[in-house]
């Protein structure tokens, strides 16, 4: 364990820091003792001590009371400092009057106690992780070995003990496994039966009960000679004949235990299992076996969806678990080089990447009512960039890796929490870290908070609160602020995820190691905080990196220059936080934030300074950071050396992309955005901004038809309203809507889509490469082939699956007409432009696959032809409408309204012009029918401003007519 060193500055100014505390608590009442005594009467005086003459000692007594009295308070001041410091919870109380007094006691506790903080020494936080100092004089922690629990609350093992340990258990597994062949059980591979074929997921599923430890039965098999001679490899398919050996906990009756189990089977069976077993890693000293059983399930069981392909008798390949979506796992190749080119740093941040994805939904949606608004010139036609190299590829990760519900259930969790202490009139805890296993929510706190609310649990002691997935699937969402927004990920611990309630830390958080590495954390923390799903307002100050990073989040995100306009920044905003506190009455921002205000005051500001500061820097900043904790500030400071002068908490990230902090106890896989990777999800965003929009034409649509009679396609797809295919057989089995959802996705994404993101999309809770691979195959035989023989789903360069021009969708008939009409033929002749309008309005037979089952189709949420549809109808609808009222055709205005609106029953424009075509008729009952229709659907919301002003204008007795009918 690395223990931290001071410098010889540090102990010469803790040394003069702790005489002048001497000297002014200690020595001056001493010295006033012995020089004035007592200064006030020991008596009551009488009316004569008036009259007395006054002599040069009652001056001398007077300025001895008004020195007891400094004394004093500066004791007071003293006092309070401490306590503060020591406690590490709270901002520090204000003595009455104190002013220079409070300061320079401040400075001297500080001085006194920067010598002496080690990580976290003088708070009850991760240092300790839930027990006592009895027994743990050096206040460390042990790597977890089960839950968050055990990895905060179990004491670290001195080494030789803990080398001693594995000794033994290395023994006691080499014991097993000279005893195994004895009593395990086996399984032999059966023969097809009809379109069935044995696989290990079904295997797994009959013996072992849960499909997902398929894993389990393909590391104690692999590579081990079979009856036949060959060997069960990733790429290989298991055969009847074959042998496998299972898990001890294996049940059923196909199996067989030797040597019990033996009489059951035939002679030549029982030989072959007694050959087989010779081969594993029992002959192999358990080596073999030992190894690739611990990687295999190091991460765990994995899930995936039960989805087998009744033509495929693949086995399994060997996975491994990459992300954690808080128990719903995504199974990944192990073989990184088979990734696709997919930034594996997105891979395996799913909080991070379900953040940035939402944001980045959130900035395309808003371009496009910008463009449909007419907001930005140039962008009608409302055709977003489509991203290709880097940025395609960070896309692709970020639809694989993100983890949507994860995200929800946390903050339905954090925010029931805040709400259920609220109604209990109870405080918000001070919360450390956060720990994801397995959909398990546990918090750390800094101090025992007695008993947490239904149905969160005490975890191993008083200092954990700890809620399950179930419970935590019930939580709807609640009418509170975030309670803790400072947290953010920085990294895994085997099935664990660690996040670090940056706002709460006692002091400055450093980060070590080469400035790289340092980067790429700061970037991941940066991102998190800008686009996370589980808090409400925040300022994220960046300083020595990130300015590129700001158009992920404008509002949050601010770069500053340099270290000295951050001091000068925080210093202000530290006075400014400690007034605030002080004069609404609250100890910290935690109690602020289950006030009346909660919602507009106590956001947390978060400082990532990435450039190293000076040793007169570092001090300032840990002045700063002395109370930050109370403030809702948190620091996080790089520093090329293992030390920074006043951290509270160090880490450093090595160049193997592990995130060690010795003095908590923490060894992580690090959560890390490199640069490369960085650069590209700011090209997302910067291409999303509606500000940034072209000049000129509208852009054009990714995929035009030909919609002449010649450009008859052979597949035809109808998307928009009811989903219907005309040109292919439906196909007569379960995996039916399997193929029309992935053919909806393809034809969704004319540029492509990987074969992993067609996975996640289809299979949420993940599946093997196997069966996706089965079905891709099964929708290339579905598709058929081209006259010229040319398969209609082919895969380019980049792994990605490709559709041919033979296959076309109504939403690709629907942007082909709408851009020619309104930037092809149609431009330049009235009458092209009509009937193409027309014909486009036609294809149009509601929303976007209208009739998808419940629980299907969930990928359509992170689609922006879910919001560009109505739009382009909308904008159809209104060209129309246009066209028709020019020629005096109002009833024709009112059919093609009436068209859009039941695409697009939301858009505003759309009532307005059907508002301005009714009243073109000339019909007064008419409008007044549809006016109080419109205010009936506004219902106590009432009508937008403009639309009561287009019927102030059309109909001026509308109001009335509204009052009248109640």
């Amino acid at each position: 364990m690395r223990v931290r060193r001071r410098t010889v500055g540090d102990f010469a100014k803790a040394f003069l820091a702790f005489l002048a505390l001497l000297v002014l608590l200690v020595g001056v009442p001493l010295a006033l003792a012995m020089q004035f005594g007592w200064p006030l009467p020991h008596d009551v005086p009488s009316l004569d001590w008036l009259q007395q003459e006054i002599t040069v000692q009652t001056f001398l007594n007077i300025l001895s009371v008004v020195v007891w009295l400094a004394w004093a308070q500066f004791t007071a001041c003293v006092l309070v400092e401490m306590k503060a410091a020591l406690s590490g919870v709270g901002v520090p109380g204000r003595v009455p009057g104190a002013g220079p007094s409070q300061l320079l006691a401040r400075q001297l506790v500080a001085a006194l106690l920067l010598v002496g903080a080690a990580a976290a020494s003088f708070t009850p936080g991760l240092s300790q992780l839930g027990h006592g100092l009895e027994g743990n004089q050096q206040g460390t922690v042990a790597v977890a070995q089960q839950t968050p629990g055990g990895l905060f609350g179990q004491q670290r093992e001195q080494a030789a003990e803990t080398a001693a340990a594995v000794a033994a258990q290395a023994a006691s597994a080499a014991a097993q496994a000279e005893a195994k062949q004895g009593d395990t059980k086996y399984y032999r591979i059966q023969p097809p039966e009809g379109r069935h074929h044995d696989s290990l997921w079904e295997i797994s599923q009959r013996h072992l009960g849960d499909g997902r430890r398929y894993k389990e039965i393909y590391a104690l098999n692999k590579d081990r000679v079979q009856p036949d001679g060959s060997r069960l490899s990733e790429a290989s398919l298991i055969r009847p004949g074959w042998i496998m050996e299972m898990p001890a906990d294996a049940h059923g009756g196909e199996l067989v235990e030797m040597p019990d189990g033996a009489a059951d089977v035939s002679e030549q069976v029982r030989q072959q299992i007694h050959d087989y077993a010779k081969t594993g890693d029992h002959a192999q000293g358990g080596s073999d076996h030992a190894q690739g059983g611990g990687q295999q399930q190091a991460g765990g069981h994995q899930t995936g969806s039960h989805q087998q392909d009744g033509g495929s008798h693949a086995s399994v390949p060997a996975q491994r678990q990459h992300q954690d979506h808080g128990g719903d796992t995504a199974v990944v190749p192990a073989d990184s080089g088979r990734s696709f080119g997919l930034p594996e740093a997105l891979l395996g941040a799913p909080l991070l990447a379900a953040g940035l994805l939402g944001a980045l939904g959130h900035r395309r949606r808003q371009a496009l009512w910008q463009s449909a608004l007419g907001a930005v010139g140039g962008r009608r036609g409302m055709e977003p960039p489509t991203p290709t190299g880097d940025a395609l590829d960070v896309q692709d990760a970020l639809l694989v890796g993100a983890d949507p519900e994860g995200v929800r259930r946390l903050d339905r969790s954090l925010r029931g929490l805040a709400a259920a202490l609220a109604a209990e009139s109870r405080p918000l805890p001070v919360v450390y870290a956060a720990w994801l296993t397995g959909g398990d929510l546990h918090l750390q706190l800094a101090q025992p908070a007695g008993k947490p609310p239904a149905p969160w649990q005490t975890g191993q002691d008083e200092t954990f609160w700890m809620l399950g997935r179930a419970d935590a699937e019930r939580y709807e969402d609640a009418d509170t602020a975030a309670p803790f927004p400072g947290l953010v990920s920085l990294g895994t611990m085997d099935d664990s995820r660690l996040l670090l309630n940056l706002e709460a830390v006692p002091g400055i958080v450093s980060l070590s190691g080469r400035a790289a590495d340092r980067a790429a954390v700061f970037a991941s923390v940066a991102a998190e905080l800008a686009t996370n799903g589980w808090s409400d307002r925040m300022t994220v100050t960046l300083v020595g990196f990130g300015q590129d990073l700001t158009p992920l989040a404008p509002n949050r995100l601010r770069h500053l220059d340099g270290i000295e306009a951050l001091l000068e920044t925080m210093e202000a905003e530290t006075r400014q936080r400690r007034g605030a506190l002080g004069a609404a009455g609250h100890d910290s921002v935690l109690t602020g934030r289950t006030g009346p205000a909660q919602h507009t005051r106590w956001a947390p500001h978060l400082v990532l300074l990435a450039a190293e500061p000076s040793a007169e820097d570092a001090r300032r900043l840990a002045e700063l950071a002395s109370g930050a904790g109370r403030l809702g500030i948190g620091y996080l400071v790089g520093t090329e050396a293992a030390e920074l002068p006043g951290a509270a908490w160090e880490m450093e990230i090595t160049g193997e992309g592990r995130l060690l902090a010795p003095l908590l106890g923490l060894e992580l896989d690090a959560q890390m955005l490199p640069s490369a990777e960085q650069q590209a999800v700011v090209e997302l965003f910067v291409e999303a901004d509606p500000e940034n929009g072209p000049d000129g034409p509208a852009p054009t649509p990714p995929f035009l038809v030909d919609i002449s009679e010649q450009g008859r396609p052979a597949v035809y797809a109808r998307l928009v309203g009811p989903y219907e295919i005309i040109g292919l057989d439906t196909p007569d089995d379960e995996r039916s809507a399997l193929l029309h959802e992935a053919l909806a996705l393809l034809l969704l994404h004319r540029e492509g889509v990987h074969p992993r993101v067609l996975s996640s999309a289809l299979w949420p809770r993940g599946v093997t490469d196997d069966v996706r691979d089965a079905l891709v195959e099964r929708l290339r035989s579905w598709l058929g082939t081209d006259p010229d023989g040319t398969p209609r789903l082919r895969t380019d360069d980049t792994g990605r699956l490709i559709l041919a021009k033979s296959v076309v969708s109504d939403l690709d008939v629907l942007r082909s007409l709408y851009h020619e009409a309104t930037q092809g033929k149609g431009a330049g002749s009235r009458a092209v432009r009509g009937r193409l309008l027309t014909d486009a309005l036609v294809v149009v037979r509601g929303p976007l696959l209208a009739d998808r089952p419940e629980g299907r189709y969930r990928w359509l949420t992170h689609e922006i032809v879910d919001a560009q549809l109505p739009l382009i109808v909308a904008d159809i609808g209104l060209a129309l409408s246009s066209f028709h009222l020019e020629k005096d055709r109002a009833d024709k205005a009112i059919e093609a309204l009436d068209a859009a609106l039941r695409t697009a029953p939301a858009d505003e424009r759309l009532w307005n012009e059907l508002l301005r075509a009714t009243h073109a008729t000339g019909d007064t009952a008419r409008l007044q029918a549809l006016a109080a229709d419109l205010v009936g659907r506004g219902g106590a919301r009432g009508l937008p401003p403009r639309t009561e002003a287009l019927l102030d204008e059309l109909l001026p007795t509308w109001r009335t007519a509204v009052a009248a009918a109640g």
